[in-house]
């Protein structure tokens, strides 16, 4: 044997230790960078288009994760509680607390769902009409629209009563309203118009660009007060008194500022499968500590209102929420690959 085929045979082995040893770190360090690698996900959100950005969001952040993240499926909140308790879905970005109360403990409530952290705080809820006709006619509670006069001033369709812009069937809110026509006194002058709340509230802001009373429902963060600016164009009523439906009967909905609009003030919350979060700490990290503030959804919404309404508009607006986030984002995953550890 010569002499280098000596060294070669020599530093063979110290050769192959170094690859095996890179190999192994890079094994680790993707691991380590990548938790969620080849775990799937299964998103779900409402039918509210609105409710796509906070759920590419999230998905955006467990994919660099290394999760394996499926499509979003679309189902009401009743059946979506239900799913994720069942282990059918892994995780909704928009459920309502205290409005999706009662969704929630019919699940299975803790032992079935997790549910940790606030995603979005500040979300208001409830009844509006144009301030022309407020200051006019001095509206400032709907209990008021008792008065068939006071309601014929809502009526679009020529049948005498108000018609209020309301809530989707499934959405929880509607539950709410139907609780409030009954507490107020309002079934013989009010009438509920349900449907797709898009078109309803399209069609009142129509009328209220042509110069008619409107009287409808919406929430914060929405699109909605962007167009129609609590304030400028339109005022929330006050409620006569709390009133909500099931569990929550005894709860006062005042406000901290004393106005009382019939709803409770809520946060948004990621809720998830409980074993399935179980099982992985790292996704269950992630869920509890990211938020965004009401603002920039309403921002987003707006948008997509005004035309930037597709599936890669959206995904541009998050990337670009995450470019303007970069530090808070790249926390968000820091924090959650620790947790697996």
């Amino acid at each position: 044997m010569t002499p280098i085929s000596i060294l070669r045979s020599q530093a063979m082995p110290t050769l192959l230790s170094s690859v095996l040893a890179l190999a192994v770190g890079a094994a680790v360090a993707d691991e380590a960078d990548a938790p969620g690698a080849g775990i799937e996900v299964q998103p779900i959100k409402s039918s509210i288009a609105e409710e796509t950005f906070q759920t590419l969001l999230v998905m955006q952040a467990l994919e660099d994760l290394g999760y394996e993240v499926e499509d979003i499926k679309e189902i009401e909140y009743a059946a979506g509680h239900v799913a994720l308790a069942n282990g059918d879905a892994t995780f909704m970005a928009a459920h309502w607390d205290p409005l999706h109360i009662d969704f929630f403990n019919e699940a299975g409530g803790d032992e079935k769902i997790f549910r940790e952290g606030v995603y979005a705080s500040g979300a208001l809820q409830g009844y509006l009409i144009d301030k022309e006709t407020a200051e006019a006619y001095e509206i400032t509670n709907i209990g008021q629209l008792k008065d068939p006069e006071i309601a014929k001033l809502f009526d679009a369709d020529g049948d005498g009563k108000a018609d209020l812009a309301g809530c989707n069937p499934g959405w929880g809110c509607e539950k709410v309203i139907e609780h409030h026509l009954d507490a107020y006194d309002l079934r013989d002058t009010v009438e509920h118009n349900q449907g797709s709340y898009s078109a309803v509230m399209a069609d009142t802001i129509t009328r209220f660009e042509q110069g008619d009373p409107v009287l409808y429902y919406t929430w914060t963060p929405y699109w909605v007060s962007g167009v129609l600016v609590p304030g400028e164009d339109v005022t929330w009523l006050q409620v006569p008194f709390s009133a909500l439906p099931g569990e929550r009967e005894d709860v006062d909905t005042a406000l901290p500022d004393g106005s009382n609009y019939g709803f409770q003030a809520n946060v948004q919350r990621i809720i998830a499968n409980k074993d399935w979060t179980d099982a992985n700490p790292t996704a269950a990290k992630l869920f509890e500590i990211m938020e965004i503030s009401s603002n920039d959804i309403s921002a987003q919404n707006l948008r997509m209102r005004d035309g930037e309404d597709s599936e890669k508009d959206i995904e541009r607006h998050v990337q670009a929420w995450i470019k303007a986030n970069q530090a808070t984002y790249d926390s968000w995953l820091e924090q959650a690959r620790t947790a697996a550890n």
